[in-house]
């Protein structure tokens, strides 16, 4: 019976399994001792769960993967990671804090007679332990709050782009004016706006909130004396993902965008490379990644799955079929 009652009990470090609970209550009523570290690391899965939540709301996605089938799999990894973080090795500390406090260790030792030193020398141990604790916790509420800041900083104003067909919809008739400028196909240059602002909603914003309607993300250097936005940005430094703090450049419009691109692209030697590639996808991206337009090492293939995706396909196909006349999407 003990056995069992013990094989019940670990159960709880499997989300999915509720029937350790019942046998949990049930040692809880019985030796509240024993069962104080499971309650404790239960009560520890459940805050990194939330952290992990509040960080997954907090990043920008996938454009190309991203899908509630998608978002409902993460989940699932999310609770069966918050148990198994709480019930192997340290986790954050938290399971730990809450066994001493209430296991009332500290008086313990005081009631079995040990010397005041050794009493000293655990309330010392301990005091450590909780800074420990705290510096951790510290940490990663930092990186939480710096990512939601940094989030929050890339909504996008309006429009707002309901879905990839919207975002297509609404921006074909500017990128179809880029794309025979720079002699590339549509979806090329839908593709890279995708990939830049995740079907247009993650646009640089003002502090206002309103959007930038920056839709390459083009950086604000010296020479640009139109409006501009101070946000944090990931860029890749010898591979590696660094965040940092860039201006971009701030448009009234989105065909300001699409026209401002057209004459970055189009009049810079550096892009030449990109230039004239027809339904060459990845040589005009290949041709932008020569140029350093993007530090990401990717960038490239990404605009080309992007471009090859369902999903471009699909909003495409509804264009051409609720335009008339038809308009050319290559």
């Amino acid at each position: 019976m003990a056995i069992g009652a013990g094989n019940a009990i670990q159960n709880v470090d499997t989300w999915a399994d509720l029937s350790g609970f019942g046998a949990l209550r049930q040692q809880a009523q019985t030796d509240s001792k024993a069962a104080l570290p499971v309650v404790a690391r239960q009560f520890e899965s459940i805050f990194t769960q939330m952290m992990l939540k509040s960080m997954r709301d907090a990043n920008y996605g996938d454009p190309l993967f991203d899908s509630q089938s998608g978002n409902t799999w993460q989940g699932l990894f999310d609770q069966q990671l918050s148990v198994t973080l709480a019930a192997q090795g340290h986790g954050l500390g938290i399971a730990a804090m809450l066994v001493r406090q209430l296991g009332g260790q500290a008086a313990g030792s005081a009631a079995t007679g040990q010397s005041p030193a050794t009493t000293a020398s655990h309330e010392a141990a301990t005091d450590a332990s909780k800074d420990d604790w705290h510096q951790r916790l510290g940490s990663v509420i930092s990186a939480a709050r710096a990512a939601g800041q940094a989030a929050s900083r890339w909504v996008s104003g309006n429009p707002v782009y309901a879905d990839a067909e919207q975002f297509v919809s609404k921006l074909a008739p500017y990128a179809g004016k880029v794309a025979a400028k720079l002699g590339v196909s549509l979806r090329a240059v839908l593709a890279q706006a995708a990939l830049e602002t995740q079907w247009g909603k993650h646009m640089p914003a003002h502090a206002d909130g309103s959007s930038s309607n920056n839709l390459f993300g083009i950086k604000a250097g010296i020479g640009w004396d139109g409006g501009r936005v101070n946000v944090p940005t990931l860029e890749f430094e010898g591979g590696v993902p660094v965040r940092r703090q860039a201006q971009f450049r701030a448009y009234a419009t989105p065909e300001a965008s699409f026209e401002d691109f057209a004459r970055l692209v189009g009049e810079n030697p550096r892009y030449a490379g990109a230039l004239g590639k027809g339904d060459d996808v990845l040589g005009f991206a290949r041709g932008l990644t020569i140029g350093r337009y993007a530090t990401d090492p990717a960038y490239a293939s990404k605009i080309a799955a992007i471009a090859d995706s369902p999903v471009m396909r699909q909003a495409l196909a509804a264009l051409k079929n609720g335009v008339s006349p038809p308009i050319s999407t290559e």
